[in-house]
């Protein structure tokens, strides 16, 4: 069997190396090692005296120690640690689902929340989020209709795939909606796996969601170091969850994946993990500042973008008034440099844009791509003086 090309990958792995201006980064700035252990107080002893053996299948036991704090209900015991956030999407979708199983998946994802369950022979149903209309009509942005997720379950549903703070919308519902779906899914006896890369990154603390794994024993949440605190090259992620039988049955997939993380990367994890508030609120920090650039920069171009302000994470899907998403994306990086992601990829059409605010090196690419608008709104005469740059 073949699985689907991984769209988002692959246009990351052709450009992200390459391009001068970054402008659709999922994940945060990142620090050197060195700077990491200031942060953290630490010294390059505790780096120098580590051995390079085999580490523990399920994890370091004090880094899932560590990990177990973040939560409620999970013990270390419910922690598994992975060599990539990735791999627990993989690993859980192997372990829960078979062939002919129905798997809700909320819309628009990062491709293998949806691919994997399908290359498992699974009936993949897309629940999308909506974009409300726009002032006068309606408030604008992004919301969630729990009523068509409720008409979606059925019976023959095993497992619902959920994303908050949302990639790539940057939506964040209320604490009762978040329960509410839980709810839902619960009351279907379906499993919930809850994608939960971006938990930290919220605009406002107060709006932050309990844990999927907290709020349902049937759940299985996903986390690493790679989005909120910046540290992707670190590769180390977890699945935090309640079940005692599907962790074990995760961890028999895992022995057929990695069987064990890397010793250097599980320990500056969890140097990393000592200092992760600190890392965090850097980050959110970051995000808020790109954020009031972003605000003026699309208030100047509300006759190509759409505007919906992401309420978390460091990431927001930006319509585009005409023409394909993916054409602009080309001709951008072609002619200027800027990178942004098409929403074709993540399994939402062709008409939006997905812009990254967690770079210190954002205002440059906005301003770029500013500069790049400009002259497509002024185009200068040619010499036979007919108009150039006439259109975007």
């Amino acid at each position: 069997m073949k699985i689907a090309p991984f769209y988002t990958e692959r246009y990351f792995a052709a450009h992200e190396f390459s391009a001068p201006y970054l402008l659709c980064a999922s994940d945060c700035e990142s620090l050197t090692v060195e700077a990491l252990l200031q942060l953290a107080g630490t010294s390059w002893d505790t780096l120098g005296q580590l051995r390079l053996g085999y580490t523990e299948s399920q994890g370091a036991p004090a880094l899932r120690a560590l990990i177990a704090r973040m939560y409620e209900k999970v013990t270390d015991e419910g922690v598994i640690v992975l060599s990539a956030p990735e791999e627990g999407i993989f690993l859980a979708m192997h372990a829960l689902l078979e062939p002919g199983d129905e798997v809700i998946v909320l819309s628009p994802c990062y491709d293998s929340l949806a691919n994997v369950a399908s290359y498992l022979g699974c009936r993949v149903l897309r629940w999308s989020l909506e974009e409300a209309p726009e002032p006068p009509a309606g408030p604008g942005g992004w919301r969630m209709n729990l009523a068509a997720l409720e008409g979606l379950l059925t019976s023959r549903t095993r497992l619902v795939v959920a994303n908050f703070p949302h990639n790539p919308t940057g939506i964040l519902p209320a604490h009762d909606e978040w329960q509410l779906l839980v709810d839902l899914v619960a009351r279907a006896g379906a499993w919930l796996f809850s994608d939960e890369m971006y938990r930290g990154l919220e605009l406002d603390p107060a709006a932050r969601l309990a844990s999927g794994c907290d709020l349902y024993e049937r759940a299985a949440t996903l986390c690493g170091l790679s989005k909120t605190y910046g540290l992707p090259g670190l590769r180390t992620g977890w699945l935090a969850l309640q079940d005692t039988a599907l962790r074990d049955r995760i961890l028999g997939w895992k022995d057929y994946t990695t069987i064990c993380a890397s010793a250097p990367s599980e320990a500056l994890a969890q140097i990393a993990l000592s200092a992760g508030e600190t890392l965090a609120a850097q980050n959110v920090q970051i995000i808020r500042d790109n954020l009031v650039l972003a605000e003026a920069f699309f208030a100047r171009w509300p006759r190509i973008f759409r505007w919906n302000r992401p309420q978390a994470g460091s990431v927001a899907l930006v319509g585009l008034r005409s023409g394909s998403a993916h054409a602009f994306c080309q001709r951008l990086l072609a002619e200027q440099g800027v990178l942004l992601l098409p929403s074709g990829g993540l399994g939402f059409g062709d008409g939006h844009l997905r812009f990254g605010f967690g770079r210190l090196s954002f205002p440059e690419a906005i301003a770029q791509l500013d500069r790049y608008l400009s002259g497509q709104e002024h185009p200068e005469p040619a010499a036979n003086g007919a108009p150039t740059n006439t259109g975007v």
